[in-house]
Parts: C-alpha cells; sequence; structure tokens
C-alpha cells in the first residue's frame, strides 16, 4: 500500500477541532483507496495560500520529512490535501515537493472511479474526472517545453498538445453527457412503468449502515462494506410488510466537502430522492460528529429536492456502539454531548421529531421490527392519501 501525508488548515473560519475531524475522515477516504497515512501536518492561516496552499516555510517542513524518510520502511509515495487545489496550486507543490500530490476531490473521484460498477456509474465518474482534469493538463505536459526548438513561433508544441488535448476530452465529455441523457430517459421511463407503489429511499452520510438496513427490510443481498461510497448504484426492490407493498431504494451516500461535478452527474441517481414519496434519513449515532452529518444530508436533500417537502422517518443507527463519557458529579465544567448517554440525547433536539425518530442498530437487529411498524403506518398513511377507495383493503387485514 502507499503512504501518504494528509495535510489540513487552521483558519478563522475553520478550528482546530474541525480540521482534525476533516482530517479523520479523509485518512478513512485514503484507507478506502488502499492508502495508509503515516503523518499529518497542520497550519494555522488566515486563508489558504494561493500558490502552495500552505505557507512556504511549511512546505520546506513536509519536503524535508519526505527527504529524511525517502530511504525508509516509512517512505512517503505522495500528499493528500484536504480541499480542492488549483491547477496553480497543483503545479506550484508538485515542482517544490516533486512527489505526486491529490486533493480531497481527486482522491474521492479515484475511490469512485474504483466502485463503479454499471456502465452508468462508470460514465457519471468518468464525466466527473475529465471536468476536473480539464483545467489541470497544464501540468501534464511541461516535458515538451524542452522541444520547443528555436524561432519565433508563439505556441510550442507543449500548448498545442494542451489545446488538442482540450479539445478531445470536452469532445469525450459532451459524448458522455449524450449517453447520460439517453440512460436518464430509459430510467424516468422505468420508474414510470414501476406503477403507483409508494417509493421509499434510503439517504444518509455515507458509511451509516444504509445498504445494511436494505438488507434486513427487503430481505436482498445489497452490497455492505465498512468502507466509504461501498454503494454508488442504486438499487431498487420491492417490498411487502404484511399486506402492504412498496419500492425500497437505496442512493449513493453524501459526505462533506462533495465534489460538485459528482453531484452534477449522479443527479438520476439522485433523483430516486427527488421523486421519492418517503425519505428513510439513517444516521450513524455513534459517529462523535453525526450531527453534522446530519446537517450535511439535511443540507443536500434540500437542493435536489428543492422546495418540495418529503416526509421522513429519521432512524438513528449503530446504537449497539454509542459510547459516552459520564460526568463526575462534582465536575463544573459545562456538559457536553459527549457526556450525554442515549437516553439523554433523545430528550434533546431527537424529542421534537417526535413518530419520525426510531434508534436501531441494523447489525445487531435491534429496533427493526418497530422501524417496520412505523415504515407500515407512514406508506399506509400515503397509499390510503392517493388511493381512498382502495381504504377497505387494510381494514379488511388489520
Amino acid at each position: 500500500m502507499s503512504q501518504a501525508i494528509l495535510i489540513g488548515l487552521i483558519t478563522p473560519s475553520q478550528p482546530e477541532e474541525k480540521t482534525n475531524e476533516y482530517l479523520d475522515e479523509l485518512a478513512f477516504l485514503a484507507e478506502t483507496n488502499d492508502i495508509t497515512p503515516t503523518k499529518r501536518f497542520i497550519q494555522r492561516i488566515n486563508q489558504p495560500d494561493t500558490n502552495t496552499y500552505v505557507g512556504s516555510g511549511k512546505i520546506q517542513e513536509i519536503k524535508q520529512f519526505i527527504e529524511l524518510n525517502k530511504d525508509t520502511d516509512k517512505h512517503i509515495d505522495l500528499v493528500i490535501f484536504d480541499d480542492e487545489l488549483s491547477p496553480r496550486q497543483l503545479r506550484n507543490i508538485e515542482k517544490e515537493l516533486q512527489i505526486q500530490i491529490m486533493d480531497r476531490t481527486i482522491l474521492i473521484l479515484e475511490i469512485f472511479l474504483k466502485r463503479a460498477q454499471t456502465s452508468y456509474a462508470k460514465t457519471q465518474v468518468e464525466v466527473a474526472h475529465l471536468q476536473y482534469m480539464l483545467p489541470r493538463l497544464t501540468r501534464m505536459w511541461t516535458h515538451l517545453d524542452r522541444q520547443r526548438g528555436g524561432g519565433n513561433t508563439s505556441r510550442g508544441m507543449g500548448e498545442t498538445q494542451i489545446e488538442a488535448d482540450k479539445r478531445i476530452i470536452n469532445s469525450r465529455i459532451a459524448l458522455l453527457k449524450e449517453e447520460l441523457k439517453k440512460i436518464d430517459r430509459q430510467m424516468a421511463t422505468q420508474r414510470q412503468n414501476r406503477g403507483k407503489l409508494v417509493r421509499v429511499a434510503l439517504v444518509g452520510y455515507t458509511n451509516v449502515g444504509k445498504s445494511t438496513l436494505m438488507n434486513l427490510i427487503s430481505k436482498s443481498d445489497v452490497f455492505a462494506e465498512n468502507k466509504l461510497f461501498a454503494t454508488l448504484d442504486t438499487t431498487v426492490r420491492k417490498v411487502t410488510i404484511d399486506n402492504l407493498p412498496f419500492l425500497l431504494s437505496d442512493t449513493v451516500g453524501f459526505i462533506r466537502k462533495l465534489p460538485h461535478n459528482l453531484i452534477e452527474s449522479f443527479k438520476s441517481t439522485l433523483d430516486e430522492v427527488r421523486e421519492a414519496d418517503l425519505l428513510i434519513h439513517v444516521v450513524d449515532i455513534s459517529h462523535p460528529n453525526f450531527e453534522e452529518q446530519f446537517q450535511v444530508v439535511e443540507k443536500t436533500i434540500a437542493q435536489i429536492c428543492s422546495q418540495n417537502t418529503i416526509p421522513q422517518i429519521v432512524v438513528f443507527n449503530k446504537i449497539d456502539a454509542f459510547t459516552y463519557t459520564p460526568k463526575e458529579q462534582d465536575d463544573l465544567t459545562p456538559l457536553t454531548k459527549q457526556n450525554l448517554s442515549l437516553q439523554d440525547l433523545q430528550k434533546t433536539w431527537m424529542a421534537r421529531l417526535n413518530d419520525n425518530c426510531i434508534f436501531i442498530s441494523a447489525k445487531s437487529k435491534i429496533g427493526i421490527e418497530q422501524l417496520k411498524q412505523v415504515m407500515y403506518d407512514k406508506i399506509k398513511e400515503i397509499h390510503i392519501q392517493r388511493y381512498p377507495y382502495n381504504d377497505f383493503l387494510f381494514q379488511k387485514y388489520e
């Protein structure tokens, strides 16, 4: 496995605690991509340096660390930055460090490239990847500068090659987008042909247990793994709880700083969310930053669904992995969420969710029957609103 250095910034808008949280997530992303994070460098700065992201002194510190470990078992293969780097920053950092450079965006894109299974998902990721690479082509052709030769030509060989490559990539993007439009139409037709069944979509941050829950409810075998973005392709299953059939879909997980191009490319995947009658928002309550993850997903749903309000059930998963630190009686420091038990948490903002809030463990199968009952009640309500004359069917079976 490759070994990497992780780079982050502490800024007035991003305190140290938040930076460490982001770097923890970046480390998980790296491990998902078979990269071992071995060292972190963090700099306190007012804003990212426009030339090298971090200051020149920090760049030299990173360079010295790489050189010191060059011929050891701790040798560094690449450096990963926690934010998207501009083409200028990439070029300057590579020139200074003489090592492979990645940023958070390309790392996520590489994971998506490896995890995409269907031709549709692969096409979506390729579009996003090409759009990311397009403005960064200049750094790939610097070796041609030495081949320019004499004369007073205004354009060198390298520049000509860059322009040619840009045309090729733009043509490829246009072709792929046309393919996506065709598949979009096919998928829209498929959604229409599913009949009038109520549609339920599982949504949530990546790695919160959506696929495990999908397997439990639908009795199917959707791929589930303790890694980020285990699911890229939307899976739809017909499920029946008691006498009530409905469609259940598992969607791609969200993440902080998700590349904009990926959101655009996965528009049709997100249509499963937009066109759902009911959302099951799965939250990993054992994660120390689950509340921020909750907000990230809520904001993304708001962007996807515009002003449409889709009913939601919030499912707090992994209660079997939840831990907290009880506060000592003589401790006068303010109470934090790290000191709250699960029962205490349930009395906070979660209490306002009323019956739309369930606490479960998909792995240990705790609370699943209660969740199925809540889903049944919500889906039945939607079904009766849609088909009021079929109300007698539910009376017959209950």
